[in-house]
């Protein structure tokens, strides 16, 4: 078994049991009959950190990402669009109003972007490479979450490794002008252009 399996395994366990406990164990919103925000986000803290904030490694933090992003990723994970061994199924849990109150409760936390070890001269490399391939869709170094496409900047690499090899392995489908972009990109620069944006995005503070 691999590193990568044995983080995912743990973080299913995790996630269903934070998943359970917080779902069931928690009071219900009386005037609305649907779970508060701020409940349903606790269902994501196993994985995903406090208000969204992961502590690490292969969980994203999803604080600060934009409402239609959320709820974007949450309607694709559903529907089986975009796979996942833990999402697909967590993600069906939710009903419509479920993933638009925690939209809202999500996109207003504050990225929280924790110190991670990295490579300075490939982080600069890294940094040219973003520019030129990737800043169309993740602007402000990939820093921003107006473009609704997904914040990479302080993103732990772990998980920033994982989901780039799902992209250029074609395990993820894309969009055709994100197809166009990392083909482009994994042809020109192969695993040392992947290496060098993953320690750009992981030296951001």
């Amino acid at each position: 078994m691999n590193t990568k399996q044995l983080l995912v395994i743990l973080i299913v366990i995790l996630g269903i049991v934070v998943f359970s406990s917080a779902l069931y164990g928690a009071p219900a919103n009386n005037s609305a009959g649907t779970a508060s925000a701020r409940m349903l986000a606790n269902t994501c803290a196993g994985c995903h950190g406090t208000r969204g904030s992961s502590v690490g490694p292969a969980s994203p933090t999803i604080a600060g990402i934009s409402y239609d992003y959320f709820i974007e990723t949450m309607e694709a994970y559903q529907s089986g669009e975009r796979p996942s061994t833990i999402m697909t199924r967590i993600a069906k849990g939710y009903n419509e109003k479920e993933i638009e109150l925690m939209a809202g409760y999500f996109s207003k936390q504050s990225f929280v972007r924790l110190p991670q070890e990295h490579d300075g001269n490939a982080a600069r490399r890294g940094k040219k490479l973003h520019k030129k391939y990737c800043d169309k869709c993740h602007e402000e170094g990939g820093r921003s979450a107006e473009d609704d496409a997904g914040i990479l900047a302080g993103q732990w690499e772990p998980y920033l490794r994982f989901t780039l090899e799902d992209f250029t392995s074609g395990k993820r489908p894309m969009e055709k002008k994100k197809k166009i972009r990392i083909n482009k990109l994994d042809k020109t620069h192969g695993k040392a252009g992947i290496d060098d944006l993953v320690h750009f995005y992981a030296s951001q503070q």
